[in-house]
């Protein structure tokens, strides 16, 4: 059996007491804690490490609990994190106001070592199972690789996060070339076995902050971070070469296939901050079509996509 990965928990309060108190409580449960002081600090930490459970203080100088805890929900990165308010009041109206927010409990000051404990083993035992269930939803059956609906949401997380952070990201589309002819000639078996080699060849080929997702049918999608589309360009020929030169076999006869790419990436924006997911698709596929038009076995990239 594999060892569990330990759980991370942000506690954002402006008190130090308060830290060291959880700290206390929670040594136990093998968690990685986080601390920051203030909103602003809370939300950078959330951020850079995506924590599995916020406890957030209610009542902070400044941008209180609330306020941040809205500017967690409404961020696609970090809205499926959930958030326990620290609070020293018990009013029904804060309660209620809380939860709409999307906070999941709160525990109230001064807490409990037992309730705290419990309510944390909660939270942390609910979001594991959430993303079990998530993660197995988003896989491909038939090749391992991240499914389409994964790659819809990992596209707008990482388009958001560039807006925030700086840094290209680029998306390279590829479809396997005359892959009805393979399914007419060899059958559908033959052809699955065709999409599991190369999806085995962008696992194995990709870098390892590359996303691969099979897209549908015979096509595929590469999320790159980081990558302007000059990058991509080198790592999708790279891919193309691999897929080429891959050998397949149906019964005594040696085949070959090869696959088309398009690219389209941020940077070709005339403003960056304004590329979606939508138009990075739109963007790549057209460029796809232009590999298939232009004699297929080929990159092409979109020079312009706004």
């Amino acid at each position: 059996m594999s060892e569990r990965v330990s759980q991370s928990v942000l506690v954002v309060d402006d008190s130090a007491d308060i830290h060291r108190l959880v700290s206390a409580r929670l040594r136990s449960e093998g968690v990685t804690l986080l601390h920051a002081h203030n909103a602003e600090e809370g939300l950078g930490l959330a951020l850079q490490h995506l924590p599995d459970l916020i406890l957030l203080d209610l009542e902070m100088p400044g941008t209180d609990g609330m306020a941040l805890c809205r500017q967690i929900m409404e961020d696609p990165t970090l809205s499926g994190i959930p958030v326990i308010f620290l609070t020293g009041t018990i009013d029904v109206a804060t309660k209620v106001q809380a939860f709409e927010l999307g906070a999941v409990d709160y525990v109230t000051k001064p807490f409990d070592a037992f309730e705290l404990k419990a309510r944390v083993r909660s939270a942390l035992r609910t979001k594991r199972y959430h993303d079990l269930l998530t993660t197995k939803a988003q896989i491909d059956a038939l090749t391992g690789l991240w499914n389409r609906g994964y790659l819809d949401d990992r596209l707008a997380v990482e388009l958001s996060a560039m807006a925030r952070q700086g840094g290209p990201v680029s998306l390279i589309m590829l479809d396997i070339d005359h892959f009805k002819s393979i399914n007419d000639t060899h059958g559908h078996p033959f052809g699955d076995l065709v999409i599991q080699r190369i999806a085995e060849v962008l696992g194995r080929a990709s870098r390892d902050s590359d996303i691969a997702c099979r897209y549908g049918g015979e096509e595929f999608a590469i999320i790159l971070r980081n990558t302007a589309t000059k990058g991509a360009l080198v790592i999708a020929e790279r891919l193309r070469e691999e897929i080429a030169a891959m050998p397949l076999r149906q019964g005594r006869d040696e085949l070959r296939v090869t696959a088309s790419f398009g690219i389209a990436g941020s940077d070709q924006f005339d403003d960056p901050s304004q590329a979606s997911p939508e138009t990075l698709l739109t963007a790549a596929d057209q460029a796809l079509y232009g590999a298939k038009s232009n004699g297929r076995n080929r990159v092409e990239m979109r020079h312009t996509c706004g």
